[in-house]
């Protein structure tokens, strides 16, 4: 264990899930930095009051841009000496059917929610690499597991996180850096609250506990997944969805 804070970049950190990710890996003694397209001035002073005394700060990334995330991972090393974490939490979605989807629905949700994961780790990696330190999370979907009716673009870019996290944790996994997915289920953002109230209410009464999942159920498991003594854990995905989707 080292005795400075651990330096953690969580994209999509202005987001329902990344902003409850951020709290808790800061609250947990890691100085994090949300990285998430430019905001106006009333979202960042409210995602700064949810952080108030707490270690975070924020940095303006499109992550549908390579040069971008390289760019945005060289600033956080040299800066801060080193990034210790990444959490690839940004995604969107673009719902249709197949048949209906444009190509540019397709496109985008592929570039934002599993082609971002590629840059930002292939930019971080080699530090990590060469400090024999690293914790990567990415967060992918029970949709990713199931699929969903109207997601083949959202289902095909979670799925293809965790075939990405298994390949990049056997590659790193000599080098003291671990890479593992987690699977939300129906978790409270602004995403779901869009969802058609009948639809939520039978989501609900489909999951086991009872209730739809809090951004804080998430960003639990990412403290869990990101910790110096986790080292032992890598390459898995880890659900997080209240028993909606069960196996071994």
């Amino acid at each position: 264990m080292i005795n400075t804070p651990r330096i953690a970049l969580v994209t999509g950190g202005l987001g329902g899930i990344g902003r409850a990710i951020c709290r808790q890996l800061a609250a947990n003694g890691a100085h994090v930095i949300a990285a998430d397209l430019p905001a106006d001035a009333a979202r960042l002073d409210a995602f700064t009051s949810n952080m108030a005394g707490l270690p975070v700060t924020t940095l303006a990334l499109d992550v549908g841009d390579a040069d971008a995330c390289a760019a945005a991972i060289a600033e956080v090393e040299t800066r801060h000496g080193r990034l210790d974490i990444l959490v690839n939490a940004a995604g969107i979605t673009r719902d249709a059917t197949l048949r209906k989807m444009s190509v540019e629905q397709w496109d985008d949700v592929l570039r934002i929610n599993l082609d971002s994961a590629f840059h930002l780790c292939r930019a971080a990696v080699e530090g990590m690499v060469a400090r024999g330190f690293g914790r990567i999370v990415n967060i992918s979907s029970v949709s990713g597991q199931t699929g969903n009716f109207g997601q083949t673009n959202y289902a095909a870019a979670k799925a293809g996180l965790h075939g990405l996290t298994m390949s990049l944790a056997r590659e790193v996994a000599a080098k003291g850096i671990t890479v593992n997915s987690l699977s939300p289920g129906y978790v409270e953002t602004p995403m779901t609250s869009k969802m058609p109230s009948e639809v939520l209410a039978r989501t609900v009464a489909s999951v086991p506990v009872g209730r739809i999942g809090q951004p804080g159920d998430i960003a639990r498991a990412v403290v869990f997944l990101t910790a110096d003594d986790a080292g032992y854990i890598t390459g898995i995905n880890l659900p997080v969805n209240g028993g909606l989707l069960m196996g071994f």
